[in-house]
């Protein structure tokens, strides 16, 4: 049996070399592409594909929400996030929404075919460094409070990292401008912040985004 895979990343050149790797495999086929949330969600419902892997960061609304909604649709679907980022926080809000595996972008191309396999037959997938990153998160007595936000907060979370305004944030999620706002206030409660700027210091700190460096620093 050929396990038929929508690919769904928003650089046309990476996916293009996703396809070349996952076709070399026998009994694997990508029947579709997808460059962001939108037809990525049409080409499931369009095609009823045996495993989707999603991308995280995406224009507009991303991965974890397009995992959310294909869960709604279809709470039997299989899905596989293929991320750069390399966070368990990540990680844990992709199988909050729905995702039954995590592999990042810097895993050995045979860790992504064994976890398409392993998501097609049931199994959770989960790459080394992510599976260790959970353990230590785990064991840790330093509960996060990111982990109180659901799938959409933290959608709208990433968003507003990436200096989406109110009005874009709305657009992409189907979402009124007043919904949005209500969310970004519930969000910087939860995560015990007062401005913005609090929020991305806070971001920083927990490991979802990067600090900014002086030009010329090391």
């Amino acid at each position: 049996m050929t396990i038929r895979v929508l690919l769904v990343d928003d650089h046309a050149i990476v996916r293009e070399g996703y396809r070349r790797l996952i076709e070399k495999h026998r009994g694997i086929e990508v029947i579709a592409e997808a460059g962001d949330a939108p037809s990525g969600y049409e080409a499931f419902k369009k095609l009823q594909p045996d495993v989707v892997v999603i991308d995280i960061s995406m224009p507009g609304r991303g991965g974890i929400d397009l995992v959310r909604q294909i869960r709604q649709r279809e709470p039997a679907a299989r899905i596989l996030v293929f991320s750069m980022h390399a966070s368990p926080t990540y990680a844990q809000q992709a199988f909050r929404a729905g995702a039954r595996g995590y592999v990042t972008k810097s895993s050995s191309p045979d860790l992504l075919i064994s976890a398409i396999r392993d998501v097609f037959e049931g199994r959770p997938a989960l790459c080394p460094e992510i599976n260790q990153a959970i353990a230590t998160n785990t064991l840790s007595d330093d509960i996060s409070s990111l982990d109180t936000l659901s799938p959409r907060e933290f959608e709208i979370l990433r968003m507003i990292l990436n200096a989406k305004s109110t009005d874009e944030i709305a657009a992409a999620l189907n979402l009124s401008p007043k919904t949005v706002a209500n969310y970004h206030c519930e969000i910087r409660s939860k995560l015990g912040v007062r401005s913005d700027i609090e929020l991305v210091y806070f971001c920083i700190k927990k490991g979802l985004i990067a600090p900014l460096t002086a030009p010329g620093s090391a």
